[in-house]
């Protein structure tokens, strides 16, 4: 159990403002890593923010250049206290994504704005905000007790809103010095608001384009309907056998083999939605098997991202000579991604659209530590203590992250901590931290970054 005397002294460091002027220092950088001004404000966020803080925890630092030219560097921060002791992986990113729209009146994206118990910028949820909290946990610790207990490693990509490109191939270079017992990071949101959550994983992602050209260009449908075959009616009758009106997937290749018991076991109970402003779950969609929690964390989803065929605006009495779709399959752990592309054109040819050009292109891997790992089950009875109250364990969470780097390239258990919520508006204009899941949230990892220096 944390001492009440750190638990305090955490609690008071976001209460003071402390915590909100160093955040804000963050946001301040337009790390914004698909333009190239932003890899200017990357190397600054380095070299003059996160360099300082791995110091200050008598870490040596080390940038190492990208094996990818599409990615940004590396940093590595590592203190070693005792080979006999325990080795914690830490690991966040340094980038953020652009504006693609506009802020509310009085919000600046790269300027820290409070507004109750909101604080609104660019970064504070995804994902400076999150890894300014284990920074600070880790720092209050070593404060209060001189030592970490434990050896520290801590890893910052610069990518990871453009799929961390290099990540990967950087991490097999470099298993010895990124090897460790197990990894602790903070990204992605909470189950809600108000619960605090552990998630061991997290679901790939494949986008899939349909293409029905047909022809040049358009023909008058009167002179030609019926007779010349029409690429919009082609393309929403190909998307109807991949995934019916109800989001069920209608294609073997794009599931996944089962939902393992433990998956089902863990996610028992899991209310999701459950904050005020959430939308409804619509009824009736998707596997009326499953649970809304089985099917948002324990299963594959295809989405329609875009549908488009004419002029949707002003359309004209003619048959466009081409359409166009653009779905998004979600998916856990034990699904065939490399087999998506086969699985859709076998399924569309058998199906009567031979016609329908595929190509898929993946993101984000699917990986999760199993939910009986040793790590899984310290972590949770720690931090349900420190909680006063159950935490939430979910097998993955439902979006995408590099955790398979982790688990497939490194081999460690994974452990996410996060100090979001799904409202955050990641990614949209008015992007936010809560004040309340940040204070709680520097309680819970100082809480587990202790325990762990006094794990035997």
């Amino acid at each position: 159990m944390i001492p009440a005397e750190l638990r305090a002294k955490a609690q008071a460091h976001v209460d003071s403002g402390a915590f909100f002027a160093e955040l804000a220092d963050l946001v301040a950088h337009p790390t914004v890593s698909d333009a190239p001004e932003g890899r200017v404000a990357i190397k600054a966020y380095l070299d003059d923010v996160l360099t300082p803080m791995l110091e200050a925890l008598g870490c040596t630092v080390t940038t190492y250049p990208n094996p990818d030219p599409a990615g940004g560097p590396f940093l590595v921060g590592t203190r070693v206290e005792s080979p006999e002791r325990p080795t914690l992986l830490c690991y966040g990113h340094a980038d953020v994504v652009g504006e693609a729209g506009r802020w509310s009146d009085g919000l600046d994206p790269w300027t820290l704005t409070a507004d109750g118990d909101r604080w609104y910028g660019r970064g504070t949820a995804d994902n400076k905000g999150q890894h300014l909290i284990n920074l600070t946990a880790l720092r209050l610790l070593l404060a209060e007790r001189g030592k970490l207990g434990f050896n520290l490693k801590f890893l910052f990509e610069t990518g990871e809103e453009i799929g961390s490109p290099g990540l990967a191939e950087f991490a097999d270079r470099q298993r010895d010095l990124l090897r460790a017992d197990v990894l602790v990071a903070s990204d992605g949101p909470r189950l809600d608001a108000a619960t605090p959550t552990v998630f061991l994983g997290a679901r790939g992602s494949v986008r899939i384009a349909l293409d029905v050209d047909l022809r040049p260009g358009s023909h008058h449908s009167g002179n030609w309907g019926g007779i010349l075959r029409n690429p919009a009616t082609t393309l929403a009758a190909a998307i109807a056998c991949l995934v019916d009106g109800h989001g069920r997937i209608q294609v073997p290749g794009l599931l996944p083999p089962e939902l393992p018991d433990t998956v089902r076991a863990a996610l028992d109970g899991v209310v999701v939605a459950n904050s005020p402003d959430d939308p409804v779950p619509d009824e009736g969609w998707g596997d009326p098997r499953l649970t809304p929690a089985e099917r948002l964390y324990g299963w594959n989803t295809l989405e329609v991202l875009s549908l488009g065929a004419g002029d949707v605006d002003r359309p004209v009495n003619a048959i466009p000579g081409r359409a166009r779709a653009v779905l998004q399959l979600r998916y856990v752990a034990g699904t065939d991604a490399d087999g998506v592309a086969d699985a859709v054109t076998g399924h569309l040819a058998a199906h009567g659209f031979p016609m329908v050009q595929v190509s898929a292109d993946g993101n984000f891997r699917a990986s999760r530590t199993p939910v009986d790992d040793p790590w899984v089950t310290w972590a949770k009875s720690t931090l349900d203590a420190v909680a006063g109250r159950p935490v939430t364990l979910l097998p993955n969470f439902g979006g995408g992250l590099p955790n398979h780097v982790f688990t497939d390239v490194l081999g460690m258990p994974t452990l996410w901590l996060p100090h979001s919520y799904p409202g955050c508006r990641q990614h949209a204009p008015d992007e936010h931290m809560l004040a309340s899941v940040a204070r709680e949230g520097l309680v819970l990892a100082t809480a587990l970054f202790h325990a762990l220096g006094e794990r035997r």
